[in-house]
């Protein structure tokens, strides 16, 4: 791959070369000259098949994962992130049970290596919001976040962009499957679809930024409707801050400056 500093820009496939474009820089790449048939079928392939099956895996299971926030995987999260959840994934495959090519994907005994995700990688989450708080806490059953949040001064506390008048505070939640290898199907799928990609979230009521905000704050996810969580399905709760601007006593969300990290799992 290497950049393309033509004044001619170009899009797609001459000769050999690709000529495309990814977050607003020109880049020209060879195309490839092994055929989809031989990776699919050539011993000498191998290694390349079953490192496509597991990527394939890791990006299901990630976009469980980013389904379980909903909208707020959009809204907090940076042009990589979906990436950089496979990625994740893609590491906990590693100490899946299986030959490879068909390792499992055992989110429940290894969900500790999403702990401390951040959403948007260049806007970490303590960066933004630093006000003293315990952790989000999770029922027996799995199905009930809390979090309690001090009353505290946003002038102190909370690194404010430019425009913001308001912000709210973010508690989120949301379940995924452990996933394993189907050989009749040739993919991975969910031991348990039940609550695989489900979720919740919750907001505080709008903060006025500027002092005090004069009182404790107490967020809830129920998702008790659900009904009884699998064993085989992980709770990642995860705590953000979105900004506000007020105009004409309408409060507008901005386009920058929110964040939010997975704190707990369970």
């Amino acid at each position: 791959m290497a950049r393309n500093y033509s004044f001619v820009k170009l899009e797609g496939t001459v000769d050999d070369l690709t000529f495309y474009q990814k977050d607003g820089v020109n880049l020209v790449k060879k195309k490839s000259r092994v055929s989809r048939n031989r990776i699919l079928n050539d011993p000498a392939y191998r290694r390349t098949r079953e490192n496509m099956s597991e990527f394939g895996g890791a990006a299901k299971v990630g976009k469980a994962f980013r389904e379980g926030f909903a909208g707020l995987s959009s809204l907090m999260g940076d042009t990589y992130m979906g990436a950089r959840v496979n990625a994740v994934m893609k590491r906990i495959n590693t100490f899946g049970a299986g030959p490879r090519g068909e390792r499992e994907f055992n989110v429940v005994a290894y969900g500790e290596q999403l702990r401390g995700f951040e959403f948007n990688a260049l806007k970490p989450f303590e960066t933004q919001f630093y006000a003293p708080s315990t952790s989000p806490s999770i029922n027996a059953s799995r199905d009930t976040v809390q979090w309690d949040i001090p009353d505290f001064n946003t002038d102190t506390y909370i690194r404010v962009p430019e425009g913001a008048t308001h912000c709210k505070l973010v508690l989120a939640a949301g379940y995924v499957s452990d996933y394993e290898y189907e050989p009749a199907l040739k993919s991975y799928e969910p031991v348990d679809e039940t609550v695989n990609g489900r979720g919740g979230v919750s907001y505080s009521a709008p903060i006025v930024l500027g002092g005090m905000v004069g009182s404790a704050t107490a967020l809830t996810v129920d998702l008790s409707g659900l009904g009884a969580i699998p064993v085989t399905t992980a709770l990642f709760a995860a705590t953000g801050i979105v900004f506000y601007q007020e105009i004409n006593a309408v409060l507008y969300e901005l386009a920058q400056g929110h964040a939010m990290k997975v704190v707990v799992t369970g």
